[in-house]
């Protein structure tokens, strides 16, 4: 492995633990639930399985192959592997965010779709869905999950938590965030007596997604 590769290995290790870490400080995971990975050409760092983020440092980096065959480091990986890999076999995902989240995870148990009360679903790619259960760990639960990314960059396990990914450790973390402000933001205006929230039309999201096509900054 040249010197260029050792590096950015290490670089792209220090982004999954500071996520992981993130993902804990900021409650969308207790303990050690949820995992964090990210892509350096054909090797996937992952988060290890049951070790406390905050133990974990420059030389406790965990890394697969594509097939899931360890390639570094000594600690397990995380038994969501399968999920992670599904991922990058089936999308250009540099980066996954797995969480246990409050809100998304309570929103799962009650519906096949996250309901359109905010154009925030535009950057997810559409109406987030949600997989239905399976074991974690298993393929079939990846399976579920890869049918329910269709087109999106994120969904919902059912009684389990939230998947997202991105271009970039920080992209696929936002948007696991956005997904959890949502679910919440629905759950709080459905469960006021007597009302029921209003709801975005195909066509409105529809909208917002061109909209979102010359967002930000230039360049």
């Amino acid at each position: 492995m040249s010197r260029q590769d050792r590096d950015a290995i290490a670089h792209a290790w220090d982004g999954v633990v500071a996520t992981a870490r993130r993902t804990a400080a900021e409650g969308l995971v207790v303990g050690t639930s949820g995992n964090v990975s990210a892509r350096v050409g054909g090797t996937v760092l992952v988060t290890p399985s049951g070790v406390p983020y905050d133990r974990l440092g420059p030389g406790d980096a965990v890394g697969v192959d594509l097939e899931g065959r360890q390639v570094l480091g000594e600690l397990v990986p995380t038994s969501e592997l399968p999920l992670h890999l599904a991922v990058y076999g089936s999308t250009r995902a540099a980066a996954v965010v797995h969480t246990h989240a409050v809100h998304a995870t309570a929103v799962s148990t009650l519906v096949s779709e996250v309901p359109l009360v905010h154009y925030a679903a535009a950057m997810l790619g559409g109406p987030v869905r949600t997989a239905p259960y399976a074991r974690y760990g298993t393929p079939e639960l990846a399976g579920h999950m890869l049918a329910a990314l269709r087109d999106r960059t994120g969904c919902l396990l059912r009684n389990h938590g939230t998947v997202t990914y991105g271009d970039t450790l920080d992209e696929a973390y936002d948007r696991t965030a956005q997904l959890e402000w949502m679910c919440r933001l629905w759950l709080t205006a459905s469960s006021v007596p007597g009302h029921s929230p209003s709801l975005l039309s195909p066509a409105q999201l529809r909208d917002v997604q061109d909209a979102l096509e010359d967002y930000g900054q230039p360049g």
